[in-house]
């Protein structure tokens, strides 16, 4: 579990968050959303410890990650898998030096022992024979799912993923929700994913929290978005589902 405590984060003197206290839930997909500028990136960050933030506390689990030096921080780092929004491959390594990055960084296993996570994790993302092939070689949604073997290979107890569907067509997007999602459930990790797209809120919100501008607005399953007043989500769902039709438009999957 993660729980966040009245947080306050300003950059030059602008709020970006106000007063935000959620609980992120355990074996769990907890979902932020919110329109661009709303400050949902910037509280992923906050809770991952890339932004400092001005006050407020966040809990891991009982320990107060917010009152941690650099050294204890790093503690508990090493449980945390985190999924960049474009996967953040390294292009001039292989699929399984990508995966094995984090054993080499914070474990003394052998390179054998290495080599058996590795492939246990491309076998848990349905990935078999490409420990060779380079990011230049896969598509968008192996990229991301190299992303997300490369999250769990340190086995963790909390999951981060940064738009992990974006620039991904509707049905690749799905593969990765459920995949997330069962990752979750099935190793009960605590998982956070930032988001604008409305099928993943459907798909797999177990949890979600709204964010507009700046301050927790809503907060719910997926099933009571459906029955909301709130004007403001409401407007935001609307007018996710008007761009994707006009995303869709564009690309000639719709017609008049």
């Amino acid at each position: 579990m993660i729980r966040a405590e009245h947080i306050y984060k300003s950059f030059d003197g602008r709020t970006v968050l106000e007063d935000i206290s959620a609980v992120f839930d355990q074996g769990k997909t907890n979902l932020i959303i919110g329109q661009s500028g709303s400050g949902k990136t910037v509280l992923l960050k906050c809770l991952v410890g890339l932004h400092t933030v001005d006050s407020g506390d966040i809990y891991y689990n009982d320990t107060d990650f917010t009152a941690l030096d650099f050294k204890e921080r790093k503690a508990i780092r090493q449980h945390v898998g985190m999924i960049f929004q474009g996967g953040a491959l390294l292009d001039s390594s292989t699929v399984e030096d990508n995966v094995k990055l984090p054993l080499d960084l914070f474990t003394d296993q052998t390179e054998e022992e290495k080599l058996d996570r590795v492939n246990f994790c491309l076998q848990r993302v349905n990935l078999v024979n490409a420990n060779r092939l380079y990011p230049a070689e896969l598509s968008g949604g192996m990229i991301k799912r190299v992303a997300i073997a490369r999250a769990i290979v340190l086995n963790p107890k909390y999951l981060f993923c940064d738009e992990p569907n974006s620039g991904l067509d509707p049905m690749t997007s799905v593969v990765i929700d459920n995949l997330i999602q069962e990752i979750t459930q099935e190793y009960c990790i605590t998982t956070i994913v930032n988001t604008h797209e409305m099928n993943s809120v459907m798909e797999i919100g177990e949890k979600v929290i709204f964010i507009y501008q700046g301050k927790k607005w809503w907060e719910g399953s997926k099933n009571d978005i459906l029955d909301t007043d709130n004007r403001e989500l409401n407007d935001f769902v609307f007018a996710s589902s008007i761009a994707k039709k006009f995303k869709a438009a564009e690309k000639g999957l719709v017609t008049k």
